[in-house]
Protein backbone atom coordinates (compact mmCIF):
# COMPACT_ATOMS: atom_id res chain seq x y z
CA UNK A 1 0.00 0.00 0.00
CA UNK A 2 1.57 3.46 -1.38
CA UNK A 3 -0.11 4.99 1.61
CA UNK A 4 1.89 3.71 4.10
CA UNK A 5 6.26 3.26 4.36
CA UNK A 6 7.77 0.14 4.54
CA UNK A 7 8.78 -1.07 8.34
CA UNK A 8 12.37 -2.13 8.58
CA UNK A 9 12.73 -4.53 11.18
CA UNK A 10 15.30 -3.84 13.48
CA UNK A 11 15.66 0.02 12.23
CA UNK A 12 17.91 2.12 14.46
CA UNK A 13 15.67 5.02 14.93
CA UNK A 14 12.32 3.57 16.82
CA UNK A 15 9.22 6.16 16.39
CA UNK A 16 8.65 8.60 19.17
CA UNK A 17 4.84 7.92 20.64
CA UNK A 18 2.59 10.31 21.66
CA UNK A 19 -0.54 9.17 23.12
CA UNK A 20 -3.70 11.98 23.83
CA UNK A 21 -6.73 11.62 25.16
CA UNK A 22 -9.39 14.52 25.67
CA UNK A 23 -12.01 13.85 29.08
CA UNK A 24 -15.62 13.26 27.80
CA UNK A 25 -15.34 14.78 24.42
CA UNK A 26 -18.13 13.44 22.03
CA UNK A 27 -17.58 11.75 18.43
CA UNK A 28 -19.06 14.99 17.32
CA UNK A 29 -17.29 17.52 19.10
CA UNK A 30 -14.41 18.26 16.44
CA UNK A 31 -14.63 19.82 13.51
CA UNK A 32 -13.32 16.69 11.09
CA UNK A 33 -16.43 15.10 12.24
CA UNK A 34 -19.29 17.49 11.06
CA UNK A 35 -19.50 20.12 14.23
CA UNK A 36 -20.03 23.23 12.90
CA UNK A 37 -19.53 25.56 16.17
CA UNK A 38 -16.69 24.23 18.00
CA UNK A 39 -13.14 25.35 15.82
CA UNK A 40 -10.79 22.55 16.34
CA UNK A 41 -8.75 22.98 13.52
CA UNK A 42 -5.74 21.23 14.53
CA UNK A 43 -7.78 17.89 15.17
CA UNK A 44 -8.99 18.75 11.58
CA UNK A 45 -5.60 19.15 10.32
CA UNK A 46 -4.50 15.99 11.96
CA UNK A 47 -7.38 14.09 10.60
CA UNK A 48 -6.85 15.48 6.96
CA UNK A 49 -2.97 14.20 7.02
CA UNK A 50 -3.74 11.12 8.77
CA UNK A 51 -5.76 8.12 9.70
CA UNK A 52 -9.13 8.82 10.37
CA UNK A 53 -11.03 6.51 12.38
CA UNK A 54 -15.07 6.37 12.34
CA UNK A 55 -15.49 3.27 14.04
CA UNK A 56 -13.44 4.09 17.13
CA UNK A 57 -14.27 2.67 20.38
CA UNK A 58 -13.21 3.63 24.00
CA UNK A 59 -13.29 0.42 25.91
CA UNK A 60 -15.82 1.57 28.12
CA UNK A 61 -17.93 3.86 29.09
CA UNK A 62 -16.21 5.84 31.83
CA UNK A 63 -12.81 6.74 32.33
CA UNK A 64 -10.72 5.10 34.04
CA UNK A 65 -11.13 1.29 32.11
CA UNK A 66 -10.06 3.32 29.52
CA UNK A 67 -7.28 3.92 30.77
CA UNK A 68 -6.15 0.81 32.20
CA UNK A 69 -6.96 -0.44 28.18
CA UNK A 70 -4.59 2.05 26.98
CA UNK A 71 -1.79 1.03 28.81
CA UNK A 72 -2.15 -2.52 28.74
CA UNK A 73 -4.57 -3.96 25.71
CA UNK A 74 -6.47 -5.78 27.88
CA UNK A 75 -10.51 -5.23 29.04
CA UNK A 76 -10.28 -3.15 32.20
CA UNK A 77 -12.57 -5.90 33.85
CA UNK A 78 -9.60 -8.02 33.72
CA UNK A 79 -8.04 -5.96 36.16
CA UNK A 80 -11.14 -4.90 38.34
CA UNK A 81 -11.16 -1.18 36.92
CA UNK A 82 -14.64 -1.38 36.72
CA UNK A 83 -15.73 2.16 36.92
CA UNK A 84 -14.34 5.39 37.65
CA UNK A 85 -12.78 6.22 40.75
CA UNK A 86 -12.49 2.55 41.68
CA UNK A 87 -9.44 0.07 41.22
CA UNK A 88 -6.02 0.81 39.92
CA UNK A 89 -3.65 -0.76 37.40
CA UNK A 90 -2.53 -3.39 39.24
CA UNK A 91 1.23 -4.27 39.51
CA UNK A 92 1.01 -7.92 38.04
CA UNK A 93 -0.28 -6.11 34.95
CA UNK A 94 2.33 -5.04 32.27
CA UNK A 95 2.03 -2.04 30.42
CA UNK A 96 3.00 -0.07 28.17
CA UNK A 97 5.67 2.24 29.67
CA UNK A 98 7.51 -0.53 31.03
CA UNK A 99 7.84 -2.57 27.72
CA UNK A 100 9.14 0.97 25.77
CA UNK A 101 11.62 1.71 29.13
CA UNK A 102 13.43 -1.86 28.39
CA UNK A 103 13.29 -0.84 25.06
CA UNK A 104 15.25 2.61 25.29
CA UNK A 105 12.89 5.05 25.28
CA UNK A 106 12.67 8.13 27.69
CA UNK A 107 8.64 7.54 29.03
CA UNK A 108 6.34 10.42 30.96
CA UNK A 109 2.81 10.84 31.75
CA UNK A 110 0.95 14.08 31.82
CA UNK A 111 -2.39 15.45 32.98
CA UNK A 112 -5.48 12.98 34.23
CA UNK A 113 -4.01 10.10 35.69
CA UNK A 114 -7.12 8.28 37.34
CA UNK A 115 -5.56 5.07 38.08
CA UNK A 116 -5.11 4.91 41.76
CA UNK A 117 -4.11 7.54 44.24
CA UNK A 118 -0.70 9.91 44.32
CA UNK A 119 -0.06 10.39 47.79
CA UNK A 120 0.31 8.93 51.00
CA UNK A 121 -0.01 12.20 52.78
CA UNK A 122 -3.54 13.68 52.46
CA UNK A 123 -6.54 13.41 51.02
CA UNK A 124 -6.34 14.17 47.58
CA UNK A 125 -9.27 14.17 44.71
CA UNK A 126 -12.34 11.35 44.68
CA UNK A 127 -10.99 8.65 46.47
CA UNK A 128 -10.76 9.73 50.44
CA UNK A 129 -8.03 9.38 52.59
CA UNK A 130 -8.60 5.76 53.37
CA UNK A 131 -8.78 5.00 49.44
CA UNK A 132 -5.24 7.20 49.59
CA UNK A 133 -3.43 4.69 51.32
CA UNK A 134 -5.20 1.40 49.69
CA UNK A 135 -4.93 2.37 46.18
CA UNK A 136 -1.95 4.47 46.33
CA UNK A 137 -0.59 3.53 42.47
CA UNK A 138 1.40 6.16 41.23
CA UNK A 139 2.88 6.19 37.64
CA UNK A 140 6.31 5.79 38.85
CA UNK A 141 5.20 1.65 39.69
CA UNK A 142 4.80 1.45 36.24
CA UNK A 143 7.73 1.91 34.12
CA UNK A 144 7.30 6.07 33.72
CA UNK A 145 10.67 8.25 34.31
CA UNK A 146 8.67 11.49 34.80
CA UNK A 147 5.43 12.34 35.38
CA UNK A 148 3.22 15.84 36.39
CA UNK A 149 -0.09 14.51 36.91
CA UNK A 150 -3.49 14.45 39.03
CA UNK A 151 -5.09 11.42 40.10
CA UNK A 152 -8.88 12.65 38.88
CA UNK A 153 -10.67 15.73 37.55
CA UNK A 154 -9.65 19.53 37.90
CA UNK A 155 -11.46 22.60 36.57
CA UNK A 156 -10.65 23.40 33.14
CA UNK A 157 -9.38 26.70 34.21
CA UNK A 158 -7.65 27.62 37.07
CA UNK A 159 -7.30 23.99 37.93
CA UNK A 160 -6.36 24.33 41.25
CA UNK A 161 -9.56 26.72 42.60
CA UNK A 162 -13.21 25.55 43.52
CA UNK A 163 -15.88 27.00 41.18
CA UNK A 164 -19.21 28.21 42.68
CA UNK A 165 -21.55 25.28 43.96
CA UNK A 166 -23.67 25.38 39.78
CA UNK A 167 -20.66 27.12 38.04
CA UNK A 168 -20.03 24.02 36.10
CA UNK A 169 -22.94 24.54 34.19
CA UNK A 170 -23.62 28.11 33.65
CA UNK A 171 -20.76 30.59 33.83
CA UNK A 172 -17.72 30.61 36.80
CA UNK A 173 -16.79 32.28 39.67
CA UNK A 174 -14.90 31.29 42.50
CA UNK A 175 -15.74 30.73 46.17
CA UNK A 176 -13.27 32.50 49.03
CA UNK A 177 -12.05 32.39 52.19
CA UNK A 178 -10.81 35.82 53.16
CA UNK A 179 -8.43 36.38 50.58
CA UNK A 180 -7.48 32.77 49.79
CA UNK A 181 -9.26 31.07 46.82
CA UNK A 182 -10.72 27.67 48.55
CA UNK A 183 -8.78 24.76 46.73
CA UNK A 184 -10.48 22.75 44.33
CA UNK A 185 -8.94 19.87 46.22
CA UNK A 186 -7.11 17.93 43.46
CA UNK A 187 -3.56 18.39 42.96
CA UNK A 188 -0.99 17.83 40.16
CA UNK A 189 2.15 15.79 41.35
CA UNK A 190 5.35 14.88 40.08
CA UNK A 191 6.88 11.42 39.81
CA UNK A 192 8.38 11.34 43.07
CA UNK A 193 5.02 12.30 45.10
CA UNK A 194 5.77 15.83 45.57
CA UNK A 195 2.94 18.35 45.07
CA UNK A 196 3.23 20.73 42.46
CA UNK A 197 2.36 24.56 43.55
CA UNK A 198 4.07 26.72 40.31
CA UNK A 199 2.80 27.69 36.86
CA UNK A 200 -0.84 26.56 37.39
CA UNK A 201 -2.97 29.21 36.72
CA UNK A 202 -5.03 29.95 33.44
CA UNK A 203 -5.58 27.28 30.62
CA UNK A 204 -5.41 23.57 32.22
CA UNK A 205 -4.25 22.19 28.94
CA UNK A 206 -1.64 24.89 28.38
CA UNK A 207 -0.47 24.36 32.07
CA UNK A 208 -0.45 20.30 30.96
CA UNK A 209 1.63 21.37 27.77
CA UNK A 210 4.02 23.94 29.44
CA UNK A 211 5.50 20.57 31.02
CA UNK A 212 5.46 18.03 28.13
CA UNK A 213 7.60 20.05 26.07
CA UNK A 214 10.91 20.57 27.76
CA UNK A 215 9.97 16.71 28.48
CA UNK A 216 10.23 16.26 24.33
CA UNK A 217 13.01 18.70 23.62
CA UNK A 218 15.41 16.85 26.67
CA UNK A 219 14.76 13.73 24.90
CA UNK A 220 15.11 15.03 21.58
CA UNK A 221 17.96 16.64 22.32
CA UNK A 222 19.58 13.42 23.80
CA UNK A 223 18.57 11.62 20.76
CA UNK A 224 16.08 9.37 23.07
CA UNK A 225 13.16 7.65 21.32
CA UNK A 226 9.75 9.37 23.78
CA UNK A 227 6.44 7.47 25.07
CA UNK A 228 4.71 10.51 26.32
CA UNK A 229 1.11 10.10 27.21
CA UNK A 230 -0.81 13.61 27.46
CA UNK A 231 -4.17 13.16 28.85
CA UNK A 232 -5.73 16.53 29.13
CA UNK A 233 -9.00 17.21 31.19
CA UNK A 234 -11.26 19.18 28.95
CA UNK A 235 -14.04 19.22 28.54
CA UNK A 236 -14.92 16.93 31.59
CA UNK A 237 -16.91 18.99 34.19
CA UNK A 238 -16.62 21.56 35.96
CA UNK A 239 -15.21 23.27 32.08
CA UNK A 240 -14.45 27.14 31.79
CA UNK A 241 -12.66 28.47 28.87
CA UNK A 242 -10.48 31.81 29.44
CA UNK A 243 -11.77 34.98 28.23
CA UNK A 244 -9.95 34.91 24.49
CA UNK A 245 -11.71 31.35 24.03
CA UNK A 246 -15.40 32.33 25.52
CA UNK A 247 -14.91 35.40 23.14
CA UNK A 248 -14.69 32.96 20.44
CA UNK A 249 -18.59 31.95 20.72
CA UNK A 250 -20.07 35.25 21.16
CA UNK A 251 -23.47 34.29 20.08
CA UNK A 252 -23.34 30.80 21.95
CA UNK A 253 -25.44 30.38 25.82
CA UNK A 254 -22.39 30.37 29.08
CA UNK A 255 -22.40 26.73 29.14
CA UNK A 256 -21.32 26.70 25.58
CA UNK A 257 -19.07 29.01 25.56
CA UNK A 258 -17.02 27.30 28.27
CA UNK A 259 -17.67 24.03 26.64
CA UNK A 260 -16.67 24.60 23.24
CA UNK A 261 -13.80 27.43 24.32
CA UNK A 262 -12.12 24.72 26.68
CA UNK A 263 -12.16 22.21 23.88
CA UNK A 264 -10.64 24.93 21.53
CA UNK A 265 -7.99 25.60 23.90
CA UNK A 266 -6.98 22.01 23.89
CA UNK A 267 -7.15 21.77 20.54
CA UNK A 268 -4.68 24.91 20.76
CA UNK A 269 -2.09 23.47 22.57
CA UNK A 270 -2.55 20.23 20.24
CA UNK A 271 -1.22 22.21 17.35
CA UNK A 272 1.69 23.91 19.81
CA UNK A 273 2.78 20.48 20.19
CA UNK A 274 2.91 19.63 16.46
CA UNK A 275 4.99 22.29 16.11
CA UNK A 276 6.78 22.01 18.47
CA UNK A 277 8.17 18.22 17.05
CA UNK A 278 8.59 19.96 13.76
CA UNK A 279 11.00 22.49 15.29
CA UNK A 280 12.59 19.68 17.09
CA UNK A 281 13.50 17.79 13.81
CA UNK A 282 11.36 14.88 15.13
CA UNK A 283 8.35 15.33 14.10
CA UNK A 284 8.18 12.75 10.79
CA UNK A 285 9.16 9.86 12.77
CA UNK A 286 6.60 10.50 15.82
CA UNK A 287 3.23 8.77 15.75
CA UNK A 288 0.63 10.27 17.60
CA UNK A 289 -2.46 8.99 18.53
CA UNK A 290 -6.13 11.08 20.03
CA UNK A 291 -9.25 9.93 21.09
CA UNK A 292 -11.67 10.51 24.02
CA UNK A 293 -12.02 7.97 27.01
CA UNK A 294 -15.63 7.88 26.20
CA UNK A 295 -18.72 9.35 25.02
CA UNK A 296 -20.09 13.39 26.08
CA UNK A 297 -21.43 13.76 29.87
CA UNK A 298 -25.08 14.47 30.82
CA UNK A 299 -26.03 18.16 31.23
CA UNK A 300 -23.36 19.39 28.69
CA UNK A 301 -23.52 20.68 25.00
CA UNK A 302 -21.41 17.67 24.54
CA UNK A 303 -22.34 16.11 20.52
CA UNK A 304 -22.34 12.32 19.90
CA UNK A 305 -22.63 12.70 16.56
CA UNK A 306 -26.14 11.65 16.64
CA UNK A 307 -24.79 8.36 18.38
CA UNK A 308 -27.60 6.88 20.89
CA UNK A 309 -27.31 7.71 24.26
CA UNK A 310 -24.11 8.94 25.98
CA UNK A 311 -21.10 8.55 28.63
CA UNK A 312 -21.78 5.40 30.83
CA UNK A 313 -24.07 4.12 28.47
CA UNK A 314 -22.37 1.36 26.09
CA UNK A 315 -24.58 2.20 23.14
CA UNK A 316 -22.62 3.97 20.63
CA UNK A 317 -22.81 7.45 21.82
CA UNK A 318 -21.02 6.57 25.18
CA UNK A 319 -18.03 4.83 23.30
CA UNK A 320 -17.88 5.78 19.66
CA UNK A 321 -15.38 8.50 20.27
CA UNK A 322 -12.99 10.72 17.68
CA UNK A 323 -9.86 8.57 16.71
CA UNK A 324 -6.85 9.97 14.89
CA UNK A 325 -3.57 8.22 14.25
CA UNK A 326 -0.37 10.51 12.31
CA UNK A 327 2.76 9.55 11.93
CA UNK A 328 3.80 11.16 8.76
CA UNK A 329 7.21 8.92 8.62
CA UNK A 330 4.76 6.13 7.21
CA UNK A 331 1.45 7.36 6.97
CA UNK A 332 2.15 9.30 4.07
CA UNK A 333 -1.72 10.17 3.01
CA UNK A 334 -4.72 10.61 4.60
CA UNK A 335 -7.35 7.51 4.45
CA UNK A 336 -10.73 7.01 7.00
CA UNK A 337 -11.34 3.70 7.71
CA UNK A 338 -14.81 2.03 8.89
CA UNK A 339 -12.97 -0.52 10.39
CA UNK A 340 -13.89 -0.41 14.20
CA UNK A 341 -10.62 -0.09 16.36
CA UNK A 342 -10.76 -0.06 20.24
CA UNK A 343 -8.28 1.51 23.13
CA UNK A 344 -7.06 -1.76 24.25
CA UNK A 345 -5.80 -1.96 20.11
CA UNK A 346 -2.94 1.03 21.01
CA UNK A 347 -0.49 -1.75 23.12
CA UNK A 348 -0.34 -4.57 20.52
CA UNK A 349 -0.27 -1.96 17.71
CA UNK A 350 2.79 -0.65 18.85
CA UNK A 351 4.52 -3.91 20.31
CA UNK A 352 4.31 -4.96 16.63
CA UNK A 353 5.17 -1.84 14.90
CA UNK A 354 8.63 -1.84 17.49
CA UNK A 355 9.27 -5.54 16.59
CA UNK A 356 8.40 -6.78 20.31
CA UNK A 357 8.41 -10.12 21.48
CA UNK A 358 4.29 -11.05 21.91
CA UNK A 359 5.67 -13.16 24.87
CA UNK A 360 6.81 -10.16 26.73
CA UNK A 361 3.20 -9.81 27.78
CA UNK A 362 1.70 -13.68 28.43
CA UNK A 363 -1.50 -12.36 29.28
CA UNK A 364 -5.08 -12.52 27.22
CA UNK A 365 -4.83 -9.44 24.88
CA UNK A 366 -8.36 -7.80 23.96
CA UNK A 367 -6.92 -5.57 21.79
CA UNK A 368 -5.61 -6.50 17.91
CA UNK A 369 -2.65 -5.04 16.19
CA UNK A 370 -3.74 -2.12 13.55
CA UNK A 371 -0.91 -2.13 11.78
CA UNK A 372 -2.32 -4.80 9.25
CA UNK A 373 -4.70 -1.84 8.49
CA UNK A 374 -2.22 0.64 8.29
CA UNK A 375 -0.63 -1.72 5.71
CA UNK A 376 -3.46 -2.10 3.27
CA UNK A 377 -3.91 -6.12 4.51
CA UNK A 378 -6.41 -5.84 6.79
CA UNK A 379 -10.41 -5.86 5.52
CA UNK A 380 -12.12 -6.45 8.30
CA UNK A 381 -11.38 -6.76 12.12
CA UNK A 382 -10.30 -10.57 12.69
CA UNK A 383 -12.02 -10.55 16.28
CA UNK A 384 -14.80 -8.67 17.75
CA UNK A 385 -14.53 -6.38 20.80
CA UNK A 386 -16.08 -6.80 24.13
CA UNK A 387 -17.35 -4.11 26.52
CA UNK A 388 -18.70 -4.52 30.12
CA UNK A 389 -20.16 -1.48 32.33
CA UNK A 390 -22.27 -1.98 35.30
CA UNK A 391 -25.45 -3.55 34.19
CA UNK A 392 -24.30 -3.69 30.32
CA UNK A 393 -22.55 -6.25 27.97
CA UNK A 394 -22.11 -5.61 24.11
CA UNK A 395 -20.33 -7.45 21.66
CA UNK A 396 -19.43 -5.74 18.11
CA UNK A 397 -17.88 -7.45 15.50
CA UNK A 398 -17.96 -5.61 11.85
CA UNK A 399 -21.57 -5.85 11.06
CA UNK A 400 -23.20 -6.80 14.07
CA UNK A 401 -23.66 -5.86 17.80
CA UNK A 402 -25.22 -7.64 21.03
CA UNK A 403 -26.02 -5.13 23.64
CA UNK A 404 -27.64 -6.08 26.43
CA UNK A 405 -28.87 -4.23 30.21
CA UNK A 406 -30.10 -5.88 33.20
CA UNK A 407 -30.49 -9.42 30.70
CA UNK A 408 -32.56 -7.46 28.32
CA UNK A 409 -30.66 -8.18 24.29
CA UNK A 410 -30.84 -5.95 21.74
CA UNK A 411 -29.25 -6.82 18.55
CA UNK A 412 -28.22 -4.35 15.85
CA UNK A 413 -26.63 -4.01 11.97
CA UNK A 414 -24.58 -1.20 13.49
CA UNK A 415 -22.71 -1.60 9.81
CA UNK A 416 -26.07 -0.37 8.65
CA UNK A 417 -27.75 0.66 11.10
CA UNK A 418 -25.24 2.84 13.21
CA UNK A 419 -27.99 4.95 15.14
CA UNK A 420 -29.29 1.56 16.77
CA UNK A 421 -33.00 2.15 15.95
CA UNK A 422 -33.76 -1.17 14.84
CA UNK A 423 -33.60 -4.01 17.10
CA UNK A 424 -32.76 -7.29 15.35
CA UNK A 425 -32.60 -9.98 17.96
CA UNK A 426 -36.06 -11.92 16.88
CA UNK A 427 -35.28 -11.74 13.43
CA UNK A 428 -31.53 -12.50 13.26
CA UNK A 429 -31.32 -15.07 15.92
CA UNK A 430 -28.77 -17.45 14.57
CA UNK A 431 -26.26 -14.01 15.11
CA UNK A 432 -28.08 -13.26 18.65
CA UNK A 433 -27.35 -16.65 19.96
CA UNK A 434 -24.22 -16.87 18.80
CA UNK A 435 -23.34 -13.40 20.05
CA UNK A 436 -25.12 -13.73 23.47
CA UNK A 437 -22.58 -17.43 23.73
CA UNK A 438 -19.68 -15.48 23.14
CA UNK A 439 -20.36 -12.75 25.66
CA UNK A 440 -20.87 -15.09 28.25
CA UNK A 441 -17.39 -16.98 27.42
CA UNK A 442 -16.11 -13.38 27.61
CA UNK A 443 -17.58 -12.33 30.62
CA UNK A 444 -16.30 -15.95 31.91
CA UNK A 445 -12.50 -14.93 30.65
CA UNK A 446 -12.61 -11.65 32.41
CA UNK A 447 -13.42 -13.05 35.81
CA UNK A 448 -10.76 -15.53 35.28
CA UNK A 449 -8.62 -12.98 34.62
CA UNK A 450 -9.68 -10.67 37.61
CA UNK A 451 -9.06 -13.76 40.21
CA UNK A 452 -5.43 -13.63 38.97
CA UNK A 453 -5.23 -16.87 37.24
CA UNK A 454 -2.94 -15.36 34.66
CA UNK A 455 -0.42 -14.41 37.32
CA UNK A 456 0.69 -17.34 38.79
CA UNK A 457 0.14 -16.02 42.33
CA UNK A 458 -2.23 -14.97 44.46
CA UNK A 459 -1.32 -12.04 46.26
CA UNK A 460 -2.63 -9.87 43.57
CA UNK A 461 -5.39 -8.41 44.71
CA UNK A 462 -4.23 -5.97 47.42
CA UNK A 463 -7.92 -4.13 47.42
CA UNK A 464 -9.78 -7.07 48.33
CA UNK A 465 -12.00 -6.45 45.53
CA UNK A 466 -15.18 -8.47 44.74
CA UNK A 467 -15.93 -9.01 41.36
CA UNK A 468 -18.62 -7.19 39.56
CA UNK A 469 -20.61 -9.52 36.84
CA UNK A 470 -21.77 -6.93 34.17
CA UNK A 471 -24.64 -10.15 33.38
CA UNK A 472 -26.47 -12.75 35.76
CA UNK A 473 -23.05 -15.17 34.44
Amino acid sequence: MALFGALTAGAQKKPNIILIMADDLGWGDTGYNGNKVIKTPHLDQMAKEGVQFNRFYSACAVCSPTRASVLTGRNPYRMGVFTANAGILRPEEIALPELLKEEGYATAHFGKWHLGTLTHTEKDANRGETGNMREYNPPVLHGYDFAFVTESKVPTWDPMKKPVSGATREGWNYLKEGDEYTAYGTYYWDIDGNKITDNLDGDDSRVIMDRVLPFVEKAANNGTPFFTVVWFHSPHLPVVAGPKYRDMYPDQSDLMKNYAGCITALDEQIGRLRSFLKQKGVSENTMIWFCSDNGPEDGTPGNTGGFKERKRSLHEGGVRVPGILVWPDKIREHFETDIPCVTSDYLPTIMEALDINKNKVPYILDGTSLLPLLEGEMKERPAPIGFCFGNQVSWSDNQYKLYARNGAYELYDIKNDPFEEKDLHLKESSVFNDFRNRIHKFVVSCKHSFEGKEYGKVSFNKLKQDWKSPTDN
